[in-house]
């Protein structure tokens, strides 16, 4: 396979950054009011992606593992709050509830894998480390955020029939156990139906990404199956941590349902 690759010039990203004024055109035509919101993000998503570029250029060219260490955990304090933050309802202690599961979950995955598994060396490599975090910790807030939120949302809608169990005799898990159950299917959805179509509807980013840096389709798709798996173990973790945690804050010790938490 011929080495090919293409080096996106500034020109060509401001070319590229067009693009985006279609969204601005369909969003003042039919009055959807999403101009400053996607003016915001196109501006925030450019900013942090270019320091981050320059932030790992750097990190590359030190390989010190505690400067790894600090950027994964800077990244995971980020996705915790992100996480928790597009949840309607919160409740105290969710953001640190958010951390520790997406933390927990994605460095022990990434851990496993790396370290473990493709046996880097050294195993602090910050040109797997951080991809890899990076790629398992944008999934697993996923999967937290929505877990949370049909969580909250089952047990406000539910109140009557979960304080019906209560008042009857049952345990508090006996009386929440439908809103945790729909609460993890929902978090886990996602990457289960993006696994069902991967191949065939989409190619996803990490075999995109090592393609266009010219590897062997071969090697790419070998990646982007870790890379997959990883992301659904931590997804699973992730969701069953936060779910647990914001179980045992919204039902007391005592067996009661405690909505008055909810912000």
């Amino acid at each position: 396979m011929s080495e090919l690759y293409v080096r996106v010039s500034v020109l060509q990203l401001v070319a590229t950054g067009a693009l985006v004024l279609l969204n601005f055109a369909l969003s003042a035509a039919l009055g959807l009011g999403l101009s400053r919101s996607l003016a915001v993000a196109s501006t925030r998503m450019v900013v942090q992606l270019l320091l981050v570029g320059l932030v790992l250029e750097w990190l590359f060219q030190m390989e010190n593992p505690l400067f790894v260490i600090g950027v994964g955990f800077v990244m995971s304090v980020v996705a915790g709050r992100a996480a928790v933050s597009r949840s309607k309802r919160r409740f105290a202690g969710a953001y640190w509830d958010g951390f520790v599961s997406v933390f927990g979950a994605s460095v022990l995955v990434t851990g496993v894998v790396v370290g473990g598994i493709l046996r880097v060396e050294p195993w602090y490599a910050p040109q797997y480390v951080i991809p890899m975090l990076g790629m398992v910790l944008g999934n697993t807030l996923n999967g937290i955020s929505l877990a949370l939120d049909r969580l909250t949302e089952e047990l406000q809608s539910q109140a009557a029939r979960v304080e019906a169990l209560l008042a009857l005799g049952a345990l508090r898990w006996e009386a929440a156990k439908a809103p945790v159950r729909a609460a993890l299917r929902t978090g886990m959805t996602p990457i289960i139906n993006a696994m069902t179509v991967m191949g065939l509807v989409s190619l996803p980013g990490m075999m995109t990404g090592q393609i266009l840096a010219g590897r062997t389709p071969d090697d790419a798709v070998r990646y982007q199956i870790v890379i997959a798996f990883m992301i659904v173990a931590a997804t699973a973790l992730g969701t069953l941590a936060m779910v647990l945690l914001a179980y045992r804050r919204l039902m007391s010790p005592d067996h009661r349902l405690r909505l008055d938490r909810l912000q």
